[in-house]
């Protein structure tokens, strides 16, 4: 296993904590040129294309994530992309991302939950949203989202830029290409509401980035109740707000109703 040293840039620990606790009105920190030039150029190119992603991923279909594919079982990441998800969960690096946004005793998550690899194709999006706030089983609570680009070659009018937006969504507050090998890390709380800008690259194009989270034992200040992922429409997608979302709500919804119901069939095997 490498060390992070070899793979990780030096970081500004003092210049990246005045600028994350200045940041409003979702506290976050942008990294360029993070990892060392040669390994960040081993990662991007040994990211699949979408078609090979797939066969080895998850795709996302929904209204809210789309063209998406996700790979978060670490058994099937690349060798560079293993170590580089070896040194973001490390206690090194960790002990870095604690002194500069001050929140103490922050976990990895070993099992990458909505994390790991992420590709996504041409007509891709990810609306607005904040993310789940508790991994319950666990008794986790989520605190922080790291971000890694590997976009080589991509055009800004290709649209697939990170966002932040206010709590109320109706203004974009920061907004960073995903150009290679920047790094953005940000503050998971009841309103950091964040997106991707949707790509309208050229066919066979993707967005590679991996995600990692971190986590703490203790419950932050201002949590409310246990929520999964909240998705909220941009101000100008009147159509997407009053029709589009709802019906994903809905029909959501209606998918874990049906699951629920059909449980107890499947533990007596009555359902053949």
């Amino acid at each position: 296993m490498s060390a992070p040293q070899e793979i990780l840039q030096p970081i500004d620990v003092e210049s990246l904590a005045r600028g994350f606790l200045a940041a409003e009105p979702t506290r976050f920190f942008v990294i360029d040129d993070f990892l060392k030039p040669d390994f960040a150029h081993e990662v991007a190119e040994c990211y699949p294309t979408y078609e090979q992603a797939l066969a080895i991923g998850h795709q996302f279909k929904a209204v809210n994530e789309n063209l998406k594919v996700q790979i978060t079982e670490s058994e099937r990441f690349p060798g560079p992309v293993r170590r580089l998800n070896d040194a973001l969960a490390s206690r090194a690096f960790i002990d870095s991302v604690v002194s500069i946004t001050g929140i103490p005793k922050l976990l990895a998550d070993r099992d990458l939950s909505g994390g790991g690899m992420h590709v996504m194709g041409s007509g891709g999006r990810l609306d607005v949203h904040v993310d789940f706030n508790l991994i319950r089983e666990r008794g986790l609570y989520r605190r922080l989202n790291i971000l890694v680009f590997f976009n080589e070659e991509w055009d800004e009018r290709w649209g697939g830029a990170f966002e932040l937006w206010d709590c109320e969504v109706k203004r974009c507050v920061f907004s960073a290409a995903p150009r290679f090998n920047r790094c953005v890390v940000f503050n998971t709380t009841e309103s950091s509401f964040h997106g991707v800008k949707p790509i309208k690259a050229p066919a066979g194009m993707t967005r590679n980035s991996f995600a990692s989270y971190y986590y703490t034992r203790e419950a932050p200040e201002g949590l409310g109740d246990f929520h999964s992922t909240v998705f909220k429409a941009r101000p100008d997608e009147w159509w997407r707000e009053h029709f589009l979302l709802p019906a994903e709500r809905s029909s959501r919804f209606l998918r874990k109703k049906l699951e629920r119901l059909r449980r107890p069939f499947r533990r007596d095997g009555t359902d053949g």
